[in-house]
């Protein structure tokens, strides 16, 4: 029996999103297995000496209209997640985590500091970065910059990400969703994925010194 148009459109529309979710498992898949990413090395699957190559020096612009690097922040312990404010749930749920875990750590949360950067720098300019981040930690810093910026502060944090196409001529960003702990000299200490909850990463961040 031939589908209805509305059916069609129906069996398209959930064959585009099934190749957007296809295309980001992938995508998070090669950046957390690769050998010298902190779940590549976890699991073994290269014996990597020293530390992890995760993390470097950037070039942006937070939320007042400031250039920061990431040499402005040395001295403090970071919370750094890549994403974007159109983003329809994972990264208001991330960064909001990230705020509830400084929040947890009481005064030692005064040493932490949170950093959106996002991957769309198309929409996200620094009036939209600075309306987005009133939403959560009052110290989070978010940065944006020009395509070419926020390529290179992504591939220094190992970040998938890749503009998705949808039927109405907009488009989401696939993206990894990794918060990274980054050391008071700028190295990686850890990672946390969806399945840490804020009290995991409070915890994780306490036992730093």
């Amino acid at each position: 029996m031939p589908l209805s148009p509305a059916a069609r459109r129906g069996v398209i529309v959930f064959a585009i999103g099934l190749g957007a979710i296809t295309i980001m498992l992938v995508g998070e898949y090669v950046f957390l297995t690769a050998p010298d990413s902190p779940l590549g090395q976890r699991i073994g699957a290269v014996e990597a000496p020293g530390k992890v190559a995760i993390g470097g020096d950037f070039t942006l612009v937070d939320q007042t209209g400031a250039t920061r690097h990431v040499t402005d922040f040395r001295g403090k312990l970071m919370l750094v997640y890549f994403g974007y404010t159109y983003c329809p749930d994972v990264c208001p749920t991330e960064l909001q985590k990230m705020s509830e875990a400084i929040d947890l750590l009481g005064a030692k949360g005064d040493d932490v500091q949170p950093i959106f950067i996002t991957v769309d720098p198309g929409r996200d300019t620094v009036a939209q970065m600075k309306d987005y981040a009133a939403n959560f930690h009052p110290r989070l810093v978010a940065l944006t910059g020009s395509p070419e910026q926020v390529a290179a502060a992504a591939r220094a944090y190992r970040v998938f990400y890749q503009q998705v196409k949808q039927p109405d001529g907009s488009y989401l960003m696939d993206h990894s969703s990794v918060i990274y702990l980054m050391a008071r000299d700028g190295t990686y200490l850890a990672h946390f994925g969806a399945e840490s909850d804020a009290a995991q990463m409070a915890a994780a961040i306490a036992k730093q010194e």
